[in-house]
């Protein structure tokens, strides 16, 4: 087995095709054919079921990506801080909930770098995708809140991953809705005032647990939902139909626009207004890499000025 066999297997499950996969590694499609199957003789397991439409992974094939990406990301951890004149470019990804103070930071780390010699990649994707991805070490760090209702499970959820949650901020729940919204001027808003407007939620798939809402309060039985799965969507829906969402209230009007803004949640003895603790994830015992360093130093100088701004 060699780095360069890891290195066609990650290649091969992410575009999930032998040829677009021998297009990106710039080498013919027979010759990577070949060092798959060599490796499959050598471990004694088929990795990839082979059809028409392309390549999947098998059962073996899985399990077996999760230790190449381990491995071949501690090759480049030893290439970034030892190695010189390396043509590989390294990978820095994250996965988040959906939070602009996140592509902010990404985007400002993004920045501090030379973006030719590095793939960078940012998903805001669902909860489950993000605990996915860097339990397979699809993105290094992964950004998600935790709540007194969905703590249990979801500790449990990340200690069965192997990964470690660490702290960020806490925040109460805001109401996050358009400048031309009904309720936009008032200093606080109660449930009572939302049941006419439609509450906008984040699409979670085949994983609807309540634990895994982006949104706090996700048990509330809401008389008008709208799901969308990405923000841009959201913040359509909040000015053509007077749509709102709950929140963390930490906003990024660099990438959101100032059209919109968040106003304190007003709880009541039927909705408590829990706080939302958001952290960042990653593998146990893992040594971020300079990326993820600065990433992490970002986010935490990016939301200790929101914190201040609030006091």
């Amino acid at each position: 087995m060699t780095l360069t066999q890891l290195n066609y297997i990650i290649t091969i499950a992410e575009t999930r095709s032998i040829n677009k996969a021998a297009e990106r590694l710039y080498v013919s499609q027979p010759s990577l054919t070949s060092a798959v199957q060599e490796l499959e003789k050598e471990l004694g397991i088929t990795l990839f079921y082979r059809s028409g439409r392309g390549v999947t992974l098998t059962n073996d094939g899985a399990e077996f990506l999760i230790y190449a990406r381990q491995l071949y990301s501690e090759y480049e951890g030893i290439l970034e801080r030892y190695g010189k004149n390396g043509t590989q470019k390294k990978k820095f990804g994250v996965s988040t909930q959906h939070y602009s103070f996140a592509v902010k930071a990404f985007v400002d780390m993004a920045k501090g770098f030379d973006m030719s010699k590095y793939e960078f990649a940012i998903r805001e994707t669902k909860t489950a995708e993000v605990i996915s991805d860097v339990s397979t070490m699809k993105s290094e760090i992964g950004i998600v809140y935790l709540s007194d209702f969905n703590r249990k499970s979801m500790e449990k959820l990340l200690r069965s991953s192997n990964l470690t949650f660490h702290h960020l901020i806490d925040c109460k729940a805001y109401v996050y809705l358009w400048k031309g919204h009904p309720l936009a001027k008032e200093t606080s808003i109660g449930f009572e005032q939302l049941t006419e407007y439609p509450c906008l939620a984040f699409e979670q798939g085949d994983s609807s647990s309540f634990y895994l809402a982006e949104e706090i309060l996700s048990t509330n039985d809401y008389p008008r939902i709208i799901r969308a799965n990405d923000r841009a969507t959201m913040l359509n829906l909040m000015v053509g139909l007077n749509g709102y969402t709950l929140c963390s209230g930490i906003i990024c009007e660099e990438l959101n626009g100032n059209e919109f803004v968040a106003v304190p949640f007003r709880d009541d003895e039927e909705n408590q207004n829990s706080t939302m603790e958001i952290g960042y994830i990653v593998r146990k015992n893992v040594i971020l890499s300079k990326m993820g360093e600065q990433y992490v130093c970002l986010l935490k100088r990016y939301l200790e000025k929101e914190e201040s701004n609030t006091v």
